[in-house]
């Protein structure tokens, strides 16, 4: 029986296993995923990519090599991915925020988030920004490109300001977290991950609240 997914989205390197590994096999195998609910998350997301469109690096932060943003919400798509030295059906398939172009000719991919504190998540983010790094230098269909940074710039609140007669803005924090290459970290995730999608059905987790629901939904309910 073929897969109802046969593209790895980064994201799902990130959240996604790191929560029920259940209701990720049910995706990946029957297209079956619970409803999610991220207020403002694109639209702020949105704000910021088109805020930095076209824009240098001193335009996004001073520790980020020279070099411009060169492309701004783009989708890319890998080669099959190999496990343990054989091509695997699957490939990696999703949008950046950013791509900078560096005056050395390498790359960069730039993550835009935003966030409630201004703290450091680069190292929860790592898999899915060298996810993008792996499709950029291993590309299905376009040219190779080297990826040589890696890294997260993030807006927080910092505080509101402005009056009800001129109207109110947010003042914002602004940091760079870069994230260190790292290929070997993502090809042992990428072999759990496709390992586990490709195996049998995990266990229920006690402590998922999607699956939680179904089992007691079935037992109230019994066989609808």
């Amino acid at each position: 029986m073929s897969k109802a997914r046969e593209f790895i989205s980064p994201s799902d390197l990130t959240f996604s296993w790191d929560n029920c590994h259940r209701c990720l096999w049910l995706y990946y195998n029957h297209g079956l995923k619970a409803p999610s609910f991220f207020p403002l998350v694109g639209e702020l997301s949105a704000l910021q990519e088109g805020h930095f469109a076209s824009a240098t690096s001193k335009d996004l932060h001073p520790d980020i090599p020279e070099g411009k943003v060169v492309g701004k919400g783009g989708w890319v798509k890998s080669i099959p991915i190999p496990v343990n030295g054989n091509s695997s059906p699957f490939a990696i398939r999703g949008k950046y925020d950013l791509l900078m172009e560096f005056s050395d000719g390498t790359y960069g991919v730039i993550d835009c988030k935003f966030q409630g504190k201004d703290n450091d998540k680069s190292e929860f983010y790592s898999p899915q920004l060298e996810a993008y790094a792996f499709s950029l230098e291993n590309p299905a269909s376009d040219a190779p490109k080297k990826v040589s940074v890696l890294g997260l710039l993030v807006w927080s609140p910092k505080k509101p300001v402005g009056n009800p007669s001129d109207g109110f803005n947010l003042e914002l924090n602004s940091s760079w977290f870069p994230i260190k290459r790292n290929p070997d970290a993502l090809n042992n995730r990428l072999t759990e991950f496709i390992t586990m999608v490709s195996g049998p059905t995990p266990v229920r987790d006690s402590s998922c609240e999607n699956c939680k629901f179904i089992s007691e939904r079935r037992e109230i309910f019994g066989a609808e």
